[in-house]
C-alpha cells in the first residue's frame, strides 16, 4: 500500500468521524503519523492482550465477558459434549472457532467510543470534540482523540488581588494608576478584557490582627497615618471594561495593617473563585492576578485562634465582604487548587523578590499558575502580566474531573516539533503558539463493572471542554432463535444454555428439585465443603455426579465426585504400574498383582534380604521390595538396633527385682505384669545388649543386662552379679563420736577465748609502758606532785619546862 493510500484511508475515518482535518505538509504530517503510530501499536497490543482468556468461576456469558477482554462466550446450542460444563464455552474467539463455534455464534463485545456531536476547530471553538459516548468492557480500553488549536484574541477577565497589609503601601499607590494602562495591555493581547479589584489583609482576631479597640479602627503603627480597619476580603470592583471605573475604585483604597507576616490570602483566592457571580467572571480566559509581598495563612493556622470549623469551600461574601473568615479555618492548598480548577481560574502570584521560592513551590501545587517578580513598589507590573499571560496561554494541560478509581485514565500527548509523551495521568504541550494545532489519544479502561455516568475533561484555563458519557457493557445481548430446544419445558434459552425455572435445574432443566434448592444438590456432589463440585471433572445432575469424557480413549474418570481416574500413577520402566502383567492404576494407586509389590509395582515378592535367623526385620518392620522398612529408630538392615530410643533398664528394674528376688511393687503380679520379659543365658555385646545398674525397693544396686527380642516389647535379662545393698548404721560409733565432737568443739571454744584475754591484756599492758615512759617525772622516781606526809607528835602533859 502506497503512501497516498495510508493518507486518504485517514481521511476517509476521519471523515466518518466527523473530524475532517486539513493536513498540513512537514512537520504536521509527521505530527498525525506518530498519532496512528500509536493508534495501531495500541490496536496490537490489545489484540494481543485479547489472545487470552482466564476463565475463573465461568457459569454465564455474562461471568464470561467480565472475568478478561480475551475472552468470549460461544452460544451454540449444542456446542458442549455430554459430561462437559458450560465454562468450555468460554474461551478466546480463536479457540472457540477451532473447536467448532462459527464467528456468528460468538459473543464478544468490544469497548468502543462514539462521537455525539461533529464539532471543527475555529476562532471560537478550540478543542473537538465536545460530546463523546464512550461503551466501555471491563479491562477493555476505548480510545478517542481529542484535538486542540489556541484561538487568536481569545477574551480574557482578569481580577487584580491585592494585599492591603501596611508593607504594601508603596505598591497601593502605583496600583491606583494603572486603570487604563492595564486594560490597554490587556487588548493588545485580545479582543475584550475586562479587570476586577480585591483586597484582603487577614483574619481579624488574634494572634492576626490586634484587637485593641483603637487598633481595630485603625491598625497602623504610626499615629499620624489613616489606615481602614483590618478586614479578611473585601470585594472592590466588579469585572469591567471601563479602566476608569478601576482607576477611581483603586484610588479610594486605603491601606490597612495585621500582627503576624503570612496573610489571608487563601481565604480571599477562596471567594475570589467560588463567588463567580459576585465577582462577574465570564466563560473566558480567567487570570487572578495575586499580588503581595509576604506569606500566607493555610488549613490548619486557624486553630491559633480557636477557629476549628475547615474551610467548607462556599460562597460567603456579605456586601462584597468576606464576613465568616472568623467562622471557618483557612482553606488547603488541595482544596483551593480544586476549586481554582473547577472555576477554569489562572492564578498569577505577583511576589517580591524574598517570596519567589515560596509562592514557586505552591505553585507546582496549583496547576495552570505561574509566578512573577514583583519590584518593591510594584511598578513592573503591567509587563509582569503580560510575561505571565504569553506563559499560561501556551501551556495546555488537559485534565478531567474526579472519578472512581474503577475507571483508569490516560493521555497520550502529540505536540508541535514531534514532542511525544505516552501514558501520562494528564496530557500536557507547552509552546503551543496562536493557530497551532495539537492532539491527544485518550485511553479510557474500566477496572471493573461501575455503574453509567460521565466526566469532563478540559484544557486547564480554557473554556472549552469536552463531556465524556461512560456505559458498561458488563451483560451478554444474545439474540437465541426460537427453535434452539425447549430445555424440557421447564426452562428459556439464553446466549446458548438454559435458564431453568423455579424447581428444576440441570443442563436442560430436566431434575425436578423436590423441594431442595440447586444449593442443596450441590453440597451431595462435594466430596467435604473444600472440594469443588464434582472435583471439577464432572457435571452435578439432579444430586449426582456424572463424569466428564476424556479425550484419551485410555483414561477413565469416575467415582461418586469424580475423583478417580485410571492414568495418575507411577511410572515403572516408563510403564504405568510397571505394565498391565505387574499392576493396574486404580483412583492414584497402583494395585499390584499376585508375586509384585511396590507403589509402582516394581518390585517382586521376596523376604530372603529382611530374614535373620530369627524372624523378618526382627517384627520391627515390614520387607518391601526385599528390604526392611524399619520403625522410626531401628537400623538396617534387620531393624535389630535403636538409636535414640531410651534405655529399659529403669522401666524393668521393677520387674528384674520380683522375678529374681521375689520383692518390689510388682510382687503379688509379677507374672502377668512382666510377661513381656524372660531370662536367659548369654546377654550379647553391646549394641544389642545393654548393661544395666539399677536400684530395687530396698535402695540395693542391681547388676544385670537386657536384650531385646523379636517384637516391639519383648526383653530377656540375666543377673550379671548379686545386689549390692549398703551397710546398717553403727550407733554406738555415731553417739561417741557425737559426743567427742561436742566436747572437742567446746575445748576449742575455751582455748580460743583464753587467747583472746591473753592478746587483750598484753595489748593494755603494752600501752600502760609506753604511757609510762613518757612522763616527765624525775629519774628516781618521785612524782613532782607527791608531798610526804607530816607527823606531829604532842604529849598532852608536856609543859614545855
Amino acid at each position: 500500500m502506497g503512501t497516498e493510500t495510508v493518507k486518504e484511508f485517514w481521511k476517509r475515518r476521519d471523515k466518518h468521524r466527523g473530524f475532517l482535518v486539513v493536513k498540513k505538509q512537514g512537520d504536521m504530517t509527521m505530527h498525525f503519523l506518530l498519532l496512528r503510530i500509536s493508534a495501531m501499536l495500541l490496536f496490537i497490543l490489545n489484540s494481543a492482550i485479547s489472545q487470552e482468556c482466564p476463565k475463573y468461576k465461568v457459569n454465564t456469558c455474562q461471568d464470561c465477558i467480565q472475568s478478561g477482554p480475551g475472552c468470549a462466550w460461544c452460544r451454540k446450542r449444542n456446542f458442549t459434549k455430554a459430561g462437559e460444563p458450560d465454562s468450555t464455552r468460554c474461551d478466546t474467539v480463536q479457540q472457540l472457532k477451532e473447536r467448532g463455534c462459527s464467528e456468528t455464534e460468538i459473543f464478544s463485545p468490544k469497548s468502543q467510543s462514539f462521537p455525539i456531536e461533529r464539532d471543527v476547530l475555529s476562532s471560537n471553538v478550540q478543542l473537538i470534540p465536545k460530546n463523546i459516548e464512550l461503551l466501555l468492557r471491563p479491562e477493555h480500553p476505548a480510545n478517542f482523540t481529542v484535538k486542540f488549536r489556541r484561538a487568536e484574541g481569545y477574551p480574557v477577565d482578569l481580577y487584580y488581588l491585592m494585599d492591603l497589609s501596611y508593607s504594601m503601601k508603596d505598591d497601593l499607590e502605583n496600583v491606583k494608576k494603572l486603570g487604563n494602562d492595564l486594560l490597554r495591555a490587556l487588548n493588545s493581547i485580545t479582543k475584550s478584557a475586562q479587570i476586577g479589584f480585591g483586597s484582603f489583609v487577614d483574619k481579624t482576631v488574634l494572634p492576626f490582627v490586634n484587637t485593641h479597640p483603637d487598633k481595630l479602627k485603625n491598625p497602623c503603627t504610626e499615629k499620624r497615618a489613616s489606615c481602614q480597619p483590618p478586614f479578611s476580603f473585601k470585594h472592590v470592583l466588579t469585572l469591567t471594561g471601563d479602566g476608569k471605573q478601576f482607576q477611581d475604585q483603586v484610588g479610594k483604597q486605603r491601606i490597612s495593617g495585621n500582627l503576624d507576616a503570612p496573610e489571608g490570602g487563601l481565604d480571599a483566592m477562596m471567594q475570589v473563585a467560588v463567588c463567580g457571580d459576585k465577582i462577574g467572571w465570564r466563560n473566558v480566559t480567567r487570570l487572578l492576578v495575586y499580588a503581595t509581598d509576604d506569606g500566607f495563612h493555610f488549613a490548619g493556622d486557624g486553630k491559633l485562634a480557636a477557629i476549628l470549623i475547615p474551610n467548607d469551600g462556599h460562597c460567603h461574601l456579605e456586601e462584597n465582604l468576606y464576613k465568616k473568615s472568623n467562622e471557618f479555618d483557612y482553606p488547603s492548598v488541595g482544596q483551593l487548587a480544586q476549586k481554582l480548577a473547577e472555576n477554569n481560574i489562572q492564578p498569577i502570584f505577583a511576589v517580591t523578590s524574598k517570596m519567589v521560592k515560596t509562592y514557586q513551590e505552591l505553585s507546582k501545587l496549583i496547576p495552570k499558575s505561574v509566578v512573577g517578580e514583583l519590584s518593591q513598589d510594584s511598578s513592573n507590573v503591567l509587563q509582569l502580566i503580560k510575561d505571565a499571560y504569553q506563559n499560561l496561554s501556551s501551556k495546555v494541560i488537559l485534565d478531567h474531573g474526579t472519578t472512581p478509581d474503577s475507571l483508569v485514565i490516560t493521555y497520550d500527548s502529540f505536540c508541535s516539533n514531534n514532542v511525544v509523551t505516552k501514558d501520562k495521568p494528564t496530557g500536557e504541550c507547552n509552546d503551543v503558539k496562536i493557530n497551532e494545532e495539537i492532539s491527544f489519544l485518550i485511553k479510557v479502561t474500566a477496572t471493573k463493572c461501575i455503574r453509567d455516568q460521565s466526566f469532563v475533561i478540559r484544557p486547564l484555563g480554557f473554556t472549552d471542554s469536552l463531556t465524556v458519557k461512560v456505559k458498561m457493557q458488563c451483560t451478554c445481548a444474545c439474540e437465541d432463535p426460537a427453535d434452539l430446544g425447549d430445555c424440557s419445558g421447564h426452562g428459556t434459552i439464553q446466549c446458548g444454555i438454559c435458564r431453568c425455572d423455579d424447581k428444576y435445574v440441570g443442563k436442560n432443566c430436566e431434575c425436578a428439585t423436590e423441594g431442595r434448592t440447586s444449593q442443596e444438590l450441590d453440597v451431595s456432589c462435594r466430596k467435604d465443603n473444600a472440594s469443588a463440585i464434582c472435583s471439577g471433572l464432572g457435571d452435578c445432575e439432579c444430586g449426582l455426579c456424572i463424569c466428564h469424557a476424556s479425550d484419551d480413549p485410555k483414561k477413565q474418570i469416575y467415582g461418586p465426585f469424580c475423583e478417580c481416574d485410571n492414568v495418575n500413577c507411577e511410572l515403572f520402566n516408563g510403564k504405568l504400574c510397571g505394565g498391565e502383567e505387574r499392576g493396574i492404576c486404580d483412583c492414584g494407586e497402583c494395585k499390584c498383582r499376585t508375586g509384585y509389590e511396590g507403589s509402582a509395582c516394581q518390585c517382586e515378592k521376596s523376604i530372603e534380604g529382611c530374614s535373620n535367623a530369627q524372624s523378618v526385620c526382627s517384627g520391627r518392620g515390614q520387607c518391601q521390595c526385599n528390604v526392611c522398612q524399619c520403625k522410626p529408630g531401628y537400623q538396617l538392615p534387620f531393624c535389630q538396633v535403636c538409636l535414640g530410643c531410651p534405655s529399659p533398664c529403669p522401666k524393668y528394674a521393677s520387674c528384674v527385682e520380683c522375678l529374681v528376688y521375689g520383692s518390689g511393687p510388682h510382687e503379688k503380679n509379677c507374672s502377668m505384669i512382666c510377661a513381656a520379659l524372660s531370662a536367659t543365658e548369654e546377654i550379647p555385646p553391646s549394641p544389642e545388649g545393654t548393661i544395666c545398674k539399677e536400684k530395687d525397693s530396698t535402695n540395693c544396686w542391681m547388676h544385670y543386662g537386657m536384650v531385646q527380642e523379636d517384637g516391639d516389647e519383648k526383653y530377656s535379662f540375666k543377673i550379671i552379679k548379686e545386689r549390692e545393698c549398703p551397710q546398717p548404721p553403727n550407733v554406738a560409733a555415731i553417739v561417741g563420736g557425737t559426743i567427742a565432737g561436742v566436747a572437742l568443739i567446746g575445748l576449742l571454744l575455751l582455748l580460743t577465748w583464753k587467747l583472746v584475754t591473753e592478746l587483750i591484756d598484753r595489748r593494755e599492758y603494752s600501752r600502760f609502758e609506753k604511757e609510762k615512759a613518757k612522763a616527765k617525772w624525775s629519774d628516781d622516781g618521785d612524782n613532782p606532785l607527791f608531798k610526804s606526809a607530816t607527823t606531829t607528835v604532842v604529849n598532852p602533859k608536856f609543859s614545855g619546862e
